[in-house]
């Protein structure tokens, strides 16, 4: 007994010590790759900056070092960010090692407004005089509106170009509650209202159907218009032949339409980059991706670093108060960093970068809080990305000024309220009921086994008509208008960009950079710096989240398969604390 002792506590010893050594010898190895991460990285001569948008772009990129080696798990922090994008546009400008640009273009995982800012930004790259050459084996209509501002567009001779209109479509809930035995009790203000539909019918409403008719004809409407200018084909044209659903048509037909400039195979592109980067034939390309080339310093004047700043705060994904969702603003962290901006003094403005459908209503107050009284220290622009709706519109309506994209969705002021009833789930399907003790008449209220008595709904209308006061009074003194105009336009209606500048929500058409100059002028600035807040968190956090995260969105999505976006839709609603400001719905746009 005493050997077998001695040898199981010598066993149990030697494999601590060796797990202790794997692990000091595996974070070794991870501190050199991130010691190593932000090495600068060399262009060659006559290189082409490559922009492959096959990943979801993020409003600003997070450092990974983990990124080029392909671990597995790593994935879903290997994300660029518009900032990234943007930057190496600009830079490749005036780098002379950068002889063009090259879209190699399929899926873009972005909303219109993120696209529209890039296809703006390699505009401005063509007055460099270099070249943008685009090509693709099969490109979806986001990517081919991006691709627009190439000089050139080829298509594989067997792909396609995918160009049929756009079409908006959601999941309703109704039918699948009544059958599992949930009622969905809904409270509402305004009549576009329409986050609480899919859980009350099995199609949209009128009112819904009008405005969701109105934005998607106005993003139409204006990718039309910017291809027309672009491809030099009228309007009513192309309006054409998209009804015929060239989609399925061959790439040929789309060149017959001057859609596109030609058909070509991948080698027969490579054959054209080589003649415009003087490259000789039989060579490689050299070339840098984003990732990559975001690691090259910018040119600097040569006088140090600006002491007078612009802050550019980042508030994206769903306005939660408690922060809970991976992709999510957390009330209290936002305000906080709202109000060191404020109080910090080498801050002389602050632009406050919005992509978000809204959501907690008190979330939406606090944060509110802290732009209107930023507001009167120093200049605050909100600047709005795919969405600023609802919760997101009501957190910038006190800024001096309001930028959006064209396509930007926005607007959709309204609140809501919604209880589960799921007592016939329960008792009828499950056998499982409940008994309650109370000191008094509510005390059990909003409760989830029962349905609200005529009192409580009156009760809890009230509160949603307060909030909707509040909402509708914070839009008519941040921007100036009347009660009964802001509530005419608001009931919970969704506008596009265009649209809200013309009834008075927003007051430039822009992008983040338009936002920032406004910034820099309002606040007498000649020479300045930004800085990005929050402050991106440790790539070692970013990394055990992104594993976590990813490996429990793996198994959800490999079990739900399609269902998993509605489950995700449904998990989010039911976590809520609280009346919601947030958008009708998660709006793709196909």
């Amino acid at each position: 007994m005493k050997n077998f002792l001695k040898y199981t506590l010598a066993s149990l010893l030697g494999t601590l010590v060796a797990l202790i050594l794997i692990l000091v010898i595996s974070l070794g190895i991870i501190s050199i790759i991130v010691s190593t991460a932000d090495k600068e990285v060399t262009v060659k001569e006559n290189s082409v900056l490559t922009i492959k948008l096959d990943t979801p772009i993020a409003e600003r990129g997070c450092k990974n070092p983990f990124s080029d080696l392909g671990l597995p798990g790593l994935e879903s922090i290997q994300q660029v960010g518009l900032n990234q994008i943007l930057d190496c546009i600009n830079k490749a400008k005036t780098d002379e090692n950068i002889k063009g640009i090259y879209l190699n273009l399929t899926v873009i995982q972005s909303g219109m407004a993120t696209i529209e800012q890039i296809r703006n930004a390699l505009f401005d790259f063509k007055k460099s005089g270099k070249f943008i050459y685009a090509y693709s084996d099969a490109m979806t209509q986001p990517a081919y509106y991006l691709s627009t501002a190439a000089d050139s567009i080829f298509i594989n001779p067997a792909g396609t170009l995918d160009f049929r209109g756009l079409n908006s479509e959601r999941a309703f809930y109704k039918k699948a509650l009544d059958k599992i035995g949930v009622d969905m009790q809904i409270i509402r203000h305004g009549k576009y209202k329409s986050a609480v539909e899919p859980y009350m019918q099995d199609k949209m409403s009128p009112a819904n159907r009008e405005q969701v008719e109105a934005y998607i004809n106005g993003l139409w409407s204006h990718m039309l218009n910017k291809i027309s200018e672009k491809r030099k084909i009228p309007v009513n044209r192309l309006d054409s032949l998209a009804d015929r659903v060239l989609t399925f048509q061959g790439p040929e037909v789309a060149a017959k339409a001057k859609l596109i400039d030609g058909v070509k195979y991948k080698d027969q592109i490579l054959d054209d980059l080589r003649k415009l980067t003087g490259t000789q034939k039989g060579n490689d390309i050299a070339s840098v991706n984003v990732a990559e080339y975001s690691k090259t310093p910018a040119k600097t004047d040569g006088k140090g670093l600006a002491k007078e700043k612009i802050a550019v705060i980042y508030a994206v994904g769903e306005i939660d108060m408690g922060g809970s969702g991976n992709n999510s603003i957390d009330s209290e962290v936002m305000a906080r960093e709202i109000r060191k901006a404020r109080e910090d003094a080498s801050i002389k403005a602050i632009v406050l970068r919005i992509n978000s459908p809204g959501g907690s209503a008190l979330g939406s107050e606090i944060m509110w809080r802290e732009v209107n009284l930023a507001k009167k220290v120093k200049p605050v622009i909100a600047s709005f990305g795919d969405v600023a709706a609802s919760g997101g519109y009501y957190m910038a309506c006190p800024a001096n000024v309001i930028v959006a994209q064209p396509n930007t969705i926005t607007g959709s002021i309204g609140i809501f309220g919604m209880i589960p009833n799921a007592k016939k789930l329960l008792e009828d399907k499950l056998g499982i009921t409940y008994d309650r003790a109370m000191t008094n008449k509510h005390s059990d209220m909003p409760s989830l086994t029962r349905a609200l008595s005529p009192e409580e709904r009156i009760l809890i209308q009230s509160y949603i008509e307060r909030g909707y006061a509040t909402f509708v009074n914070h839009v008519s003194e941040g921007r100036r208008l009347t009660f009964a105009h802001v509530d005419s336009i608001g009931q919970g209606r969704v506008w596009t960009g265009a649209m809200a500048k013309q009834i008075g929500l927003v007051d430039e058409l822009g992008g983040i950079d338009k936002a920032i100059a406004i910034a820099a002028k309002k606040a007498k600035l000649d020479r300045y710096r930004i800085v990005d807040l929050p402050e991106i968190k440790d790539p070692f956090q970013e990394l055990l989240k992104g594993i976590s995260n990813d490996v429990k969105a793996k198994i959800l999505h490999a079990q739900l398969g399609e269902a998993y976006e509605q489950y995700t839709f449904i998990h989010n609603a039911s976590t809520h604390f609280g009346i919601m400001a947030r958008m009708p719905y998660d709006e793709k746009i196909y």
